[in-house]
């Protein structure tokens, strides 16, 4: 039975993908900072899922945890980087540095980490899809995106870079893009808790949902080996694209 390792696994995406790969065939180890939800997980998805708790930002947390699977459960077949985070959206110079660390240190650092310490084993087996959960604001910008659209914009450039460097393998690497999804804690950690103005970004609007990701995620893990989608960007039919601006004298 194949293995896959899903970050992020708590919450929104990376719950619901867990789910969706236990339903249709793939044991699943879920990792995640809150071992509390994990153990929920692990109670729904019985012996399908195997918690494993860690903070992806701590180096030798994620080596220690890594080290640590139980025997059968250490060739990982599918790599879903999922975790990832959106911390506030002011513009650049009132931004908050720590912010823009922090999302550098789980975004890049620790997505680049987590690959690196599961990739020798894929090209050593020849087998094997990394799935990163890259944004749409890794392509188009837009006011308050500043860094988090800049560490979507390395996920999507460490993807394909990856499989240059992949080439001759049967290793297959995919970076999923999505647009305004609801469902997830994204917008109430990235406005800090404020509600209200967490709820307001998806008022009236029927966006994607975790349940629609990890459909995607399962379609690429289904697709024949010899198949490699590079990347796919997804928007609900409600989200579209603004005309260019242009600041007029006086503004």
């Amino acid at each position: 039975m194949p293995i896959a390792l899903v970050t992020g696994a708590s919450a929104g995406f990376g719950a619901a993908i867990c789910r969706t790969l236990a339903a249709n065939g793939l044991r699943v180890i879920g990792c995640a900072r809150r071992a509390e939800r994990l153990a929920t997980l692990h109670a729904e998805l019985g012996g399908r899922f195997l918690p494993l708790p860690f903070d992806i930002q701590d180096k030798a947390a994620c080596e220690a945890a890594l080290s640590s699977l139980p025997e059968g459960w250490r060739d990982i077949d599918l790599l879903v980087n999922n975790a990832g985070l959106a911390l506030g959206q002011c513009p650049a110079q009132e931004a908050e540095m720590d912010d823009w660390e922090q999302m550098i240190a789980t975004n890049v650092t620790g997505l680049a980490r987590i690959t690196r310490l599961l990739l020798p084993g894929m090209v050593a087996r020849n087998h094997g899809l990394i799935v990163n959960l890259g944004s749409i604001a890794g392509s188009w910008p837009y006011p308050g995106g500043n860094v988090y659209g800049a560490t979507k914009a390395f996920v999507r450039q460490f993807s394909l870079n990856l499989r240059a460097d992949l080439a001759g393998t049967r290793v297959r690497v995919t970076n999923l893009e999505p647009g305004l999804c609801s469902g997830t804690e994204f917008s109430e950690v990235r406005f800090k808790g404020d509600q209200a103005r967490a709820q307001a970004v998806y008022e009236g609007v029927h966006a994607i949902e975790p349940e629609d990701i990890a459909h995607t995620v399962l379609w690429l893990w289904q697709m024949p080996a010899h198949v490699n989608i590079n990347h796919i960007e997804m928007m609900p039919v409600a989200q579209s694209f603004n005309p260019l601006r242009v600041v007029r004298k006086g503004e």
